[in-house]
């Protein structure tokens, strides 16, 4: 139970809301989600989805090989995203101990080499594509 309450994948989006709907259940930034899932789990857990940023800056990775965090949180801002509905502020201790251990991994070297995921990323609309 422990690790269920302190692991990014227990706290599940909801799939359906009277405002929003998913197109499926998982985690709320799941690799396998949509595009239009992601934008919505970025509005949703903006805290999140900023630590799978810093992870990205850090360790010059990507969230997927075609979409870095980086850009689908910048494209949610230019209001492409749908509306979150119900925002996780994530501001209790599970969410602090959470980002701790995240920091604390990223003092250590990387398991694998960021390039042998990456592919070319694409663009996930015209106004997404001038570099950051």
């Amino acid at each position: 139970m422990y690790e269920r309450q302190h692991s990014p994948h227990a706290n599940f989006s909801t799939c359906a809301s009277p405002l929003v709907v998913r197109k499926r259940c998982s985690c709320s930034l799941c690799v396998f989600a949509s595009r239009r899932d992601l934008l919505l789990a970025v509005g949703r857990r903006p805290r999140l989805a900023g630590l799978y940023a810093e992870v990205e800056q850090a360790r010059g990775d990507s969230f997927r090989p075609d979409w870095r965090i980086t850009d689908l949180i910048r494209h949610a801002a230019h209001g492409a995203a749908p509306g979150p509905g119900v925002v996780c502020p994530d501001d209790g201790p599970e969410f602090s101990a959470l980002q701790d251990q995240v920091r604390q991994a990223l003092t250590h070297e990387p398991r694998k080499k960021p390039e042998l995921a990456r592919r070319p990323s694409r663009a996930l609309c015209n106004g997404c594509t001038t570099p950051h």
